[in-house]
């Protein structure tokens, strides 16, 4: 009978550690969370600012792109093992079987694809290799055969050496070209032990997304300290599953997320050949951009059900600073229009002579927006209008979407609009059966505002349908400069 020889990342950390508990999926799953979140946030601030071609880093995972702030995707080549690899030839059924190994020679390090074997082990874990010159780390979540999950981690420099000698045999199987290379830039980042300060700065920043945690835990479960203490006589016995319409939504979103992250990887990496047909080259950037639209709804899906807990909403308010809208909305009306387009429907927007610097979290506005006007293009019937307004409203800034459906003919009766057929999905979705939308319903969708620093007001007017207001503060000193001068 066939054994597969290979140790799995998980097996090697098992060996080199004294003890690795099984626990239940959700608590391995929230270590492996909260340790990435770490990492994420180690990672920034210890890497250097550099140029977008410099490279500081090498990050090994699987079975999807972890990390996705625009600094690391820039400064670390990235390298994603997964069971399920896209096969090119769907896309291109006019190239012979060898057009799969001219795809993988015309893989750049940093953005590279390659699959694993059915029957490795590997496939039933969840791993992150980075290789720094400040340092190397391995983490791992494996999944057991009786649904139990174990997470670990280390930065001792032979554990993570022995994760890449099990990982590289396997890319030295499937494709020895590649592993020189890739095995180059692994020996790129020195073997040496961790600055003391580098393992302080991970426990530090470790403890604060477990303090985030837990505060998360406790106000979903409605108890804390003191509660506790009044009523040790008499515990109330706390619930299982604090909110399972978040932890459903959570997992559904990184569910569809993950193959699509493929999906897009492997699109653009195809977008780079030069041998394709035109009619291909347009199929692919349609296949890309739906990736992305739909990778970018399962991104604010999963933001808000995180943003269900006092913590997380704490959290978030800390990442808002002044920004400037204008750039931000130089970026985003191509991509409204576009949306509208697709749908037979027609948007202007009106902006004022200068835009005022407002403050709000930058990684989220303009996601947050776009989400708001993909789903508000949704509920409308094609042929209609749609106007976004932007104007000053005293010390806010004021963003107004309103529909208009066709010329009203003077001769006859206004038709009032009648307001779309919504369904709730729980605590947090909608669903639009006209349309077969679901989408985050009125009050999350209000509390992702919130979390950026604004407000969101729905108000449904007859003739005109539902009109959406967004409030975002503007910067003190931008309210200053519009004040009159002595």
């Amino acid at each position: 009978m066939y054994k597969w020889i290979l140790p799995s990342l998980s097996e090697i950390l098992a060996e080199n550690q004294s003890s690795v508990a099984e626990c239940s999926p959700a608590k391995a799953e929230r270590q492996w969370r909260v340790s990435l979140a770490a990492t994420e946030h180690l990672l920034l601030n210890t890497l250097a600012a550099a140029s977008r071609d410099t490279t500081q880093g090498l990050v090994l995972a699987a079975p999807a792109p972890l990390f996705s702030q625009p600094k690391l995707t820039q400064s670390l080549q990235t390298v994603t093992f997964t069971a399920k690899p896209f096969n090119p030839l769907a896309l291109m059924p006019f190239q012979m079987p060898d057009a799969i190994a001219s795809v993988n020679e015309e893989i750049a390090p940093h953005e590279s694809v390659l699959p694993l074997l059915p029957a490795d082990p590997l496939g039933t874990e969840q791993f992150c290799l980075v290789f720094t010159d400040k340092f190397r780390l391995v983490l791992v979540l494996e999944t057991h055969k009786n649904g139990k999950k174990t997470f670990s981690f280390s930065f001792e420099p032979e554990v993570v050496q022995q994760a890449w000698r099990s990982l590289g045999a396997r890319v030295m199987l499937a494709n020895p070209e590649f592993f020189a290379r890739l095995d180059a830039l692994v020996q790129k980042y020195s073997p040496v032990a961790p600055d003391c300060r580098i393992m302080v700065q991970f426990s530090q920043l470790l403890l604060q997304e477990l303090t985030e945690a837990e505060e998360t835990k406790d106000s979903l479960l409605g108890t804390g300290d003191k509660e506790d203490k009044e009523n040790n006589s008499c515990p109330i016995p706390k619930a299982q599953s604090p909110n399972p319409d978040v932890e459903l939504l959570q997992a559904f979103a990184h569910e569809v997320r993950t193959p699509l992250t493929t999906i897009r990887t492997m699109t653009r990496l195809l977008l780079k050949r030069r041998d394709l047909d035109a009619s291909v080259i347009h199929r692919l950037k349609i296949i890309d951009h739906e990736c992305t639209e739909q990778i970018d709804r399962m991104e604010l899906l999963f933001k808000a059900a995180e943003l269900e807990t006092t913590a997380s909403a704490k959290s978030s308010k800390a990442q808002l600073t002044p920004m400037s809208l204008d750039q931000v909305l130089q970026q985003s009306i191509p991509r409204w229009e576009q949306a509208a387009h697709r749908r037979n429907l027609t948007l202007n927007v009106v902006l004022p002579q200068q835009l005022p610097t407002v403050v709000s979290n930058p990684m989220m506005l303009d996601q947050v927006l776009t989400g708001l006007i993909e789903n508000f293009t949704r509920s409308l019937p094609a042929g209609s209008h749609i106007q976004v307004q932007v104007i000053p409203a005293g010390d806010q800034l004021k963003l107004q979407l309103s529909p208009q459906f066709g010329c009203k003919d003077s001769s006859k009766a206004t038709i009032p609009a009648t307001p779309p057929i919504r369904k709730a999905l729980g605590q947090l979705l909608m669903f639009q059966p006209e349309t077969g939308t679901i989408s985050l319903n009125i009050a999350a969708t209000k509390h992702l505002f919130q979390a950026i620093g604004g407000k969101l007001i729905v108000r449904q007017r007859p003739h005109y349908g539902e009109v959406l207001t967004i409030f975002l503060p503007l910067e003190v000193s931008s309210k200053q400069k519009s004040g009159v001068k002595c």
